[in-house]
């Protein structure tokens, strides 16, 4: 087993106890704070913080030092510079939206756990040829939802796969997701949505990190 193997299998009992993980695409350093306070506070310490913005190393540096507890995950990781970036800032793993084979190539080289975006059995296949176990499949409802995952993880079920459906999950549906074994745990952007952060409506977010902790039951 590699070391990149090793760091997955490590991280992968912590997703399964936490089955909701927030993707946050968070402008201002002092709302992705507040935002990773809320996660802490109201008891679902996990974040994927998204390198859509500028400032999503800063908050996953400042995040690490102030909130130990909270499991932080970047996204949106497309380039090599990014997920090295990423861990310099202290993220505790990475996730794309596609497969790009020389960012894998990049985690596997430093034993870093890494989710690449997959939809289609080709992706699937070359993730695993990679060494990949942990998939993050996406755009989950875009490309056929709940009916995809399962028809998708039937063939490859004896690899012993673990996904991270995203895209289109909700409070609505991220239930049956987490029915599936092979579901370690769901991302979505529902409980911090962009209306909420610049209105600064911090309640009604603790209200849906409250909500979403539910779902580990």
């Amino acid at each position: 087993m590699t070391l990149f193997e090793e760091n997955v299998k490590k991280l992968l009992p912590r997703l399964r106890q936490l089955r909701v993980i927030p993707v946050l695409v968070l402008e201002r350093l002092e709302e992705g704070l507040r935002v990773c306070e809320l996660l802490v506070s109201n008891g679902l310490p996990v974040a994927e913080i998204t390198f859509r913005t500028l400032v999503a190393a800063e908050i996953i540096a400042r995040a690490r030092r102030e909130f130990p507890q909270l499991l932080i995950g970047a996204g949106t990781v497309l380039r090599r510079e990014e997920l090295e970036r990423a861990m310099d800032a202290g993220a505790a793993f990475a996730v794309a939206p596609g497969f790009n084979p020389t960012v894998v190539k990049a985690a596997i080289e430093h034993g870093f756990p890494f989710a690449p975006g997959v939809c289609t059995p080709s992706e699937v296949e070359q993730a695993v040829e990679l060494g990949c176990r942990l998939l993050k499949f996406f755009p989950a409802e875009a490309v056929g939802g709940l009916g995809m995952l399962k028809s998708l993880r039937a063939p490859y079920r004896h690899l012993d796969l673990s996904w991270l459906p995203t895209g289109g999950i909700s409070s609505e549906n991220a239930a049956a997701y987490l029915a599936l074994p092979e579901v370690a745990a769901v991302g979505g952007t529902w409980l911090a949505k962009e209306n909420d952060l610049t209105t600064e409506n911090w309640d009604a977010i603790a209200e849906k990190i409250r909500a979403a902790r539910r779902l580990q039951n």
